[in-house]
């Protein structure tokens, strides 16, 4: 009967672990800057991580049968966070371009974004890429928007190039006076604009139009497949425009 109960107790130890081990297997770590309304943001009531992307994703892991875990991640370390296997998709309004193709797969795009410039509503200087000889732009380390600064700077137009962990941060410098403007995706200088109305505007054309898509492993055409087949259901059905009259108040 000790040997027997002893069998039991072990049978039941596996079962419990493997249980646990399924149950994981439907949990995806999703990693997020949450600094870039409307898209990621942390709510101020709830302390909680919202926004169009974690509402988008968590809707299409639940569509695949997933559940969700949202991490915040410094920007610039999400793609690292992802072949290392500590998150499982980036959501973090994360343009596609063929260099971040070559250590990730992207998801279809999900939302169209391009680069805007944004300076204080007094500033009538600036009224576009022509005009940023020898001022200082302000940008987000890894993104697009710090990709094109540097060309201009390179080129001979912006005399310098000031990078930021996160875009909150260069917007209080931007209304503070310690740089002219912010190059940046348009849809969050929008956001930063409506957050401080009366003191930020954009200006000029779309200096880059580019699309955001989310990102997996290189190697999860599993994941990146059930993801799309997710996001053209969700588009499908409605859910997607809700979440775009949300968030965006379109």
């Amino acid at each position: 009967m000790k040997k027997f109960g002893i069998l039991l107790v072990l049978i039941m130890m596996m079962l419990f672990v493997v249980g646990c081990g399924a149950k994981n297997e439907k949990l995806l770590k999703v990693g997020t800057e949450p600094t870039f309304p409307p898209f990621e943001f942390t709510d101020e009531k709830t302390g909680k991580i919202d926004g169009f992307d974690i509402a988008l994703i968590t809707a299409m892991a639940e569509k695949a049968g997933y559940e969700v875990e949202i991490t915040s991640v410094a920007f610039d370390g999400l793609i690292a966070a992802l072949q290392s296997g500590n998150i499982d998709i980036v959501a973090s309004a994360m343009s596609i371009t063929p260099e971040r193709e070559e250590s990730v797969k992207f998801s279809d795009p999900y939302i169209d974004a391009g680069l805007t410039i944004a300076v204080t509503q007094k500033n009538n200087d600036i009224k576009g890429e022509a005009n940023l000889k020898g001022k200082v732009v302000g940008v987000q380390i890894g993104t697009t928007g710090a990709e094109k600064a540097n060309e201009l700077k390179a080129s001979g137009l912006v005399k310098e190039v000031k990078t930021y962990n996160t875009i909150d941060v260069a917007f209080l410098d931007l209304l503070n006076g310690a740089i002219d403007c912010v190059i940046n995706d348009g849809p969050v200088n929008e956001a930063y604009m409506n957050k401080n109305e009366g003191k930020i505007k954009t200006v000029g054309d779309t200096l880059v139009s580019d699309q955001y898509g989310f990102a997996v492993a290189k190697s999860n055409d599993k994941l990146i497949g059930e993801l799309n087949k997710a996001l053209k259901e969700l588009i499908e059905d409605g859910t997607y425009d809700t979440l775009v009259a949300k968030y965006f108040g379109e």
